[in-house]
């Protein structure tokens, strides 16, 4: 019931309507922004767009995300910081486990079910990985991941608002997890909507204070900025989608969501 009155709102939306069409557009090949396009990467027909929403999100985590990833880390201490990140890395178990049944992944399933049921309950709701103690490792899948295995091309390259580095295969996937998030339905359900606010909050504060060295390092020594993030996060969804079985040349996605990574442990 919950996840349809979601469904229903989600549907309704205009921007919803309008990312829609847009990714069914860049699925199938065509892009009414070619026009923008810069040479050097044909995946990539909205780069002078692209760019600019990547200098508006530079701007909002200079004046925004930094200070408070910042302040995240000044205030609570590491042992805190790390609770609170394998909390949240334990929700996302029954997205993993039902992408690692879409893939057809039997034995990664059963791995998430082990991780989830012994850092639920010996691990006191997931706040301690007692799990990766025990040398049951975590791991990432998202339906993302799954449209790729499915043989679905991930389409243009495309830098969000916020939600930084993506593609519209990514999109459709991010959206499918978090609408099908049975958390997510469950505090819809009981009109608790703030939890999934607080949730998402939670999410965006550990991920960046996690990379505020690193994503220094890359803005500091980088030549190209927009074409480092690029390749990266290409790498970094290339390498997932094959379980780390191809080589990196690069550090990962800088952003880390797809966008920011805190998911597979880094």
């Amino acid at each position: 019931m919950g996840s349809g009155r979601s469904l229903s709102r989600l549907l309704r939306m205009p921007l919803f309507r309008i990312i829609t069409v847009f990714i069914v557009l860049g699925v199938v090949g065509f892009s009414p922004w070619k026009v923008y396009a810069q040479e050097g990467d044909e995946n990539d027909p909205m780069e002078y767009v692209n760019r600019g929403i990547l200098d508006a999100n530079m701007f909002l985590d200079r004046t925004a995300f930094r200070p408070l990833a910042q302040g995240y880390r000044f205030i609570f201490p590491e042992i805190i910081r790390d609770s609170v990140r394998n909390a949240l890395r334990n929700l996302l178990a029954p997205t993993i486990f039902a992408n690692d049944l879409l893939q057809g992944k039997f034995e990664r399933g059963a791995t998430t079910i082990m991780r989830f049921t012994i850092n639920s309950t010996v691990g006191v709701v997931g706040l301690f990985d007692i799990a990766t103690s025990w040398d049951i490792e975590p791991h990432v899948e998202d339906f993302g991941q799954t449209l790729a295995v499915w043989g679905v091309p991930e389409g243009p390259y495309l830098m969000l608002p916020l939600l930084g580095p993506s593609n519209p295969r990514d999109l459709v996937g991010g959206l499918v997890d978090s609408f099908a998030d049975p958390f997510r339905i469950a505090a819809n359900h009981e009109d608790k909507n703030w939890t999934n606010f607080t949730r998402a909050g939670l999410i965006a504060i550990d991920r960046r204070e996690q990379q505020i060295e690193r994503f220094e390092d890359l803005r500091r020594t980088a030549i190209d900025l927009y074409a480092t993030i690029r390749s990266l996060y290409r790498q970094d969804r290339l390498d997932k989608i094959h379980d780390g079985k191809l080589p990196l040349d690069g550090e990962g996605n800088p952003f880390g969501y797809t966008y920011m990574d805190f998911e597979n442990g880094d």
